[in-house]
């Protein structure tokens, strides 16, 4: 006995799913060329050249999510976002042990967990 009918299928949420994190990454991307001094201030103080740190990663996440669309490169893109977001993480951590954001700590705090989240859901489309 059916309750009820899904009126999609998986591998149309699986779609559409990789279409909004193929966004998320480039916009995200985008940001970083113009506010990078939101992103200068991440930036943890023992990291060298911040600068074209912040433009080398925009560029890496521009790319590889315009590059998830792409089905012949897609898990290509989905392992270099994997490693962008692990190499990251310093910056969330930096974030909250700082003190120099206005960002309430708890949010600051559920950003760590978050980042495995969407490390998740790249994994999700390798």
């Amino acid at each position: 006995m059916v309750f009820f009918d899904i009126p999609f299928s998986f591998s149309q949420v699986k779609e559409v799913s990789l279409y909004i994190l193929s966004a998320l990454f480039i916009f995200a991307g985008i940001m970083h060329f113009i506010k990078p001094r939101m992103y200068l201030m991440m930036m943890p103080p023992w990291l060298p050249a911040h600068k074209a740190m912040n433009y080398i990663s925009g560029a890496a996440e521009i790319a590889l999510g315009a590059l998830l669309l792409w089905p012949a490169y897609s898990s290509w893109a989905a392992w270099g976002l994997i490693a962008l977001l692990v190499a990251v993480f310093p910056a969330n951590v930096y974030m909250l042990t700082s003190g120099k954001f206005k960002i309430p700590r708890p949010l600051l705090i559920l950003r760590l967990p978050l980042q495995a989240v969407l490390i998740a859901w790249v994994y999700w489309h390798t």
